[in-house]
């Protein structure tokens, strides 16, 4: 993963995750701090993401991992994901994915969720 992230995830190897998830363009340039202009421009040019974009990248693909572990189903998790949640003030769990810190939030909330601990 490390390597990973330090190379760059490329357009393609994004473009594959991404396509598997229900996040808009718009959505991914908000989490990856980008405009979607630059993401047109990387898809274009096949280019990589520099080492932080890569990063969420992975860490987004890793909770989506365990949300559906947590879950049982891929729907249900991005039913919760565009739900809001009281735990987290009553925003949506979605909003949550544009920083490391966010992210974190939300797998320490899905480990709750595991264990039945929901507030």
């Amino acid at each position: 993963m490390i390597t990973l992230i330090r190379q760059g995830v490329s357009f393609e190897e994004f473009d594959r995750f991404a396509s598997k998830s229900t996040f808009s363009n718009e959505e991914w340039a908000e989490y990856l701090h980008i405009s979607e202009r630059t993401m047109q421009r990387y898809q274009k040019e096949q280019k990589s993401f520099d080492s932080l974009q890569s990063e969420k990248i992975v860490e987004i693909a890793l909770l989506q991992k365990r949300g559906v572990e947590v879950f049982g189903q891929k729907s249900k998790f991005q039913s919760w994901l565009e739900t809001p949640s009281i735990a987290l003030g009553g925003l949506l769990p979605k909003s949550y994915l544009d920083s490391s810190f966010g992210i974190t939030l939300l797998k320490d909330e899905l480990t709750r969720i595991e264990y039945g601990v929901l507030a």
